[in-house]
């Protein structure tokens, strides 16, 4: 059983489970299902569970897990609340306002089947970019509700027709909670499995959940070895060599994000650095596209407004546009290219949000891959983000991982089983098993605990004086324990010499070694003195300084492995040479490279300019300014004789512009 527990630590993958859990599983009867999915959240009793019986003798639902108006059962309140928030309930309380009867999950999406936009305006993805179809009109968020209740006669009629479709035939899962649980008797006791319906076939679960077990039993695959070498797939994405595995095929659409992804059923062996193994999911082939088409600050696809309000004339909308009719080109390109390994998944799931994202995987168009009527085709039973790669293997990974809840153990009443052999009995609700309360400290732990907190956050902050002054003034021992001992750090570091000297902090060392006389010998719970612990030159000095002050009788410093005494003023010296040392080795390294930009910035300019700056160079000449040539011209005159050039300078620039005013030709 012990090793047993060590297995349940481990995340367990529904496609390959351990062969002692798979021999002895079994389907727990559904009176005795664990409702929650979170382990966090208290478990119900029974009676919350599968429904309580009124004064009639009629079963009805619970009213805390349970919609009386939809008649559907959640796990927990969370699912509930969820469910308030959706489409169907608000559908169906308009219905009971006009006294009509509430349509069912399946005979709604049929109704919204044709629709543009969603209800409520609302849904479960977590990114505000995956509503897809949201228009506004006038002015004001345009919901089709008020349509749906105006055609409310020929609506109802078809709900009913969807009704007596589906009591014909069933629709999976329908009215049935996401997961199933299931139990070994191989487990710890309390010990529930739940893994989601969506991963079986409709042939498997049309023969009921007595068959599923069967069916866990014969979807076992072995792992497979990690693939050596890689091919480059048609569309750009490196796909790995992989023999014909079961597959599923994930999809994500919304928002202008699109992701996908194949991945294999069979789990791929990876070494370890260590020398171990670790089971990772072999991803086939994935691909991401993004395209700028949702109206940010409004809101909604531009489609949908072009819908609403009619065609805008700007550079935006225009580009939204575009960008829509790239988007879908490349997604059914994509799946086109996909299509033998879509054809042979087992599974597809899905997530398109709004008519346009459904019309852009489903159609129709000339060789689609995905069809809307495919028995295959799931919904991810779970809330999920924007569509990225990221996203879609945290889904897949969410679907195959066996969910696994610890209960207590339901004690059944005197009443037993009834004649059906059901549990009819209600039990008590039993709270999960609470960590054991902490010990209570006596006073002198207390104390400890103080001492120990306010020493080391003085040593932390290398408050010398602090330190010793505390010691003193609650008389303490130089060599106190840290309280509790029994912690790693207290381990590693005991004393506060210790937790001084692994924090490089010289200055506490040499204060508690010298003015409150620690003892260096004192080893901690790995046999160390502190002087081991130090990590810098500067905390190994204080040890040797405070062996020459303290002298060698004071202590055993041979056994606290303090190597020979120095003086304070050698340490001093010591420490201004190696910092003058450090200057000059940093000057230089400074001035290397310094020259060796220039050099570079010097090699970087075109021969053609280094041959002319040569030539200026040597001739005197080269692009000089006005003031530089006045300056070579006035050069060895007199004052007096570079007034008179000055003055005839000026005199000949008048003659010129009067000439110039007078139509004269120019010199």
């Amino acid at each position: 059983m012990p090793q047993m527990d060590d297995l349940l630590r481990r995340p367990l993958y529904v496609f390959d489970l351990p062969s002692d859990i798979v021999a002895t599983l079994e389907l727990k009867d559904s009176a005795l299902e664990p409702s929650s999915v979170d382990p966090t959240i208290q478990v119900p009793s029974q009676a919350d569970r599968s429904g309580q019986d009124d004064p009639t003798g009629e079963r009805r639902l619970d009213p805390v897990t349970s919609c009386s108006l939809c008649t559907m059962k959640f796990g927990n309140v969370q699912e509930q609340r969820i469910h308030v928030k959706s489409d169907l309930h608000g559908f169906n309380l308009k219905q009971k306002m006009r006294g009509l009867k509430p349509v069912t999950e399946i005979a709604f999406e049929k109704l919204i089947g044709d629709l543009d936009e969603s209800i409520s305006g609302s849904e479960s993805s977590d990114s505000n970019e995956d509503v897809d179809d949201q228009s506004k009109s006038n002015g004001k968020i345009n919901y089709p509700l008020a349509n749906l209740l105006k055609k409310h006669a020929s609506l109802s009629e078809a709900a009913q027709a969807s009704q007596e479709t589906t009591a014909e035939k069933p629709k999976r899962g329908a009215g049935k909670p996401p997961l199933i649980w299931l139990y070994s008797p191989s487990l710890p006791a309390q010990i529930f499995l739940g893994v989601y319906r969506a991963l079986f076939t409709d042939a498997e679960l049309q023969r009921g959940d007595q068959h599923l077990v069967d069916a866990i039993r014969l979807k076992q695959l072995s792992p497979r070895p990690q693939p050596k070498t890689l091919v480059d797939a048609p569309d750009g994405v490196p796909h790995q060599v992989t023999s014909k595995s079961p597959h599923v095929f994930l999809c994500m659409v919304g928002g202008g994000h699109f992701a996908a992804m194949v991945v294999s059923l069979a789990p791929q062996t990876n070494k370890k650095a260590s020398g171990g193994e670790e089971r990772q999911a072999s991803v086939i082939a994935h691909k991401t596209f993004h395209r700028y088409t949702t109206r940010r600050k409004q809101g909604g696809a531009q489609s949908a407004n072009d819908a609403a309000k009619g065609a805008a004339h700007s550079a935006g909308s225009s580009l939204r546009r575009y960008n829509e009719v790239a988007l879908t080109d490349e997604i059914r390109q994509l799946l086109s290219e996909w299509r033998s390994m879509i054809d042979e998944a087992q599974l597809l799931f899905v997530r398109a949000t709004g008519n346009t994202n459904r019309r852009t995987l489903y159609g129709p168009y000339d060789g689609q891959a995905l069809r809307p009527n495919d028995p295959r085709i799931r919904t991810l039973p779970f809330s999920t983000r924007r569509a990225t790669q990221a996203e879609l293997m945290r889904a897949f990974v969410e679907l195959t991982r066996v969910k696994v809840r610890k209960l207590d153990e339901i004690t059944p009443s005197a009443g037993g089983l009834d004649g059906s052999g059901s549990t009819t009995s209600s039990s008590k609700p039993v709270k999960m098993a609470k960590e054991p309360p902490k010990p209570t400290l006596t006073e002198a732990e207390e104390t400890a605990s103080l001492h120990t907190s306010q020493l080391q956050g003085l040593i932390r902050r290398s408050k010398a004086p602090a330190t010793t002054s505390y010691i003193a003034s609650n008389s303490l021992s130089p060599d106190f324990e840290f309280f509790p001992t029994n912690t790693q750090h207290h381990h590693h570091a005991s004393t506060p010499l210790h937790l001084a000297a692994s924090i490089n902090s010289h200055a506490v060392v040499l204060a508690l070694l010298t003015k409150s006389e620690s003892n260096p010998t004192v080893l901690n719970g790995d046999g160390k003195p502190a002087f081991d612990l130090a990590g810098e030159r500067a905390t190994r000095d204080a040890f040797r300084v405070a062996r020459h002050q303290l002298g060698e009788n004071r202590w055993d410093w041979t056994a606290a492995h303090v190597p020979l005494a120095l003086s304070k003023a050698e340490a001093e010296k010591r420490g201004e040479r190696e910092r003058q040392e450090a200057d000059k080795e940093e000057a230089e390294r400074r001035k290397a490279e310094m020259a060796r930009l220039n050099d570079k910035e010097a090699s970087q300019e075109p021969p053609s300019q280094q041959r002319r700056k040569g030539v200026e160079n040597r001739l005197g000449g080269g692009d000089k300014t006005g003031a530089q040539k006045r300056e070579e011209e006035t050069r060895g005159m007199t004052p007096e004789m570079r007034m008179k050039l000055e003055r005839e300078r000026r005199a000949r620039a008048a003659e010129e512009r009067l000439r110039r005013m007078q139509g004269g030709p120019a010199r």
